[in-house]
């Protein structure tokens, strides 16, 4: 357990036992909470890590993008590098909160495996506050995976939570990705948090994200 209280371990030791394709929803997460990663610019970021809740410049009008996986915020933040994506949030949600982000999810584009039409499917997106998308997984070092990686977008009602009822924590992982950012060029001193696929217990709300299932 690091200070940060996320369970880390060597990349390559968890990367060898990750599935290689396949759309999962890598976290960390135990039985009532799961970690989610966002970054933002320090106005936001520091006030959310201080206070417990989002607040102050955050703006609850907008959709705001979680993602389970660390990797993958990597990926869209360089590791922290990117302007107005400096601090960087490890996110610990009550998992009845995050479930029902799963099962109000309503896929970002047109799926016509999963929607009767697109009318229908505009529909569904105009009612939900979520927005679903799987994207190509990341490597450390940027380089697409075979394997897709989840990130939810969130709004209105969906959104509310984030004021501290839907949270546990928030804390403020910055130093972390720093001092990892360089052992991206020699991947057997890279550590990151511990993540395993998330079973999504509903059947029903698993057929409709399109999750595999893991053996």
């Amino acid at each position: 357990m690091s200070k940060y209280s996320l369970i880390t371990k060597p990349y390559l030791a968890q990367e060898a036992a990750w599935p290689q394709t396949g759309r999962h929803i890598m976290a960390q997460y135990d039985a009532e909470t799961i970690v989610v990663y966002q970054a933002y610019r320090p106005e936001i970021g520091l006030f959310a890590a201080e206070h417990g809740y989002f607040g102050g410049a955050f703006s609850y009008s907008r959709m705001s993008w979680i993602k389970p996986n660390f990797l993958w915020m990597m990926y869209r933040s360089g590791w922290g590098t990117k302007a107005g994506q400096e601090i960087t949030l490890a996110i610990r949600l009550k998992r009845d909160y995050f479930d029902a982000i799963l099962r109000d999810a309503v896929w970002s584009s047109f799926q016509p495996d999963r929607y009767e039409s697109k009318a229908v499917w505009q529909q569904a997106i105009a009612a939900s506050n979520v927005r679903l998308q799987w994207d190509p997984d990341h490597a450390p070092n940027g380089a697409k995976e075979q394997r897709r990686a989840i990130q939810l977008g969130l709004r209105n009602e969906m959104l509310t939570p984030f004021k501290g009822d839907g949270l546990v924590s928030v804390t403020d992982i910055s130093e972390f990705v720093a001092s990892q950012r360089d052992n991206v060029r020699n991947l057997s001193a890279l550590v990151t948090p511990s993540e395993t696929p998330y079973r999504v217990e509903n059947t029903a709300v698993a057929e409709h994200l399109a999750v595999d299932l893991c053996p």
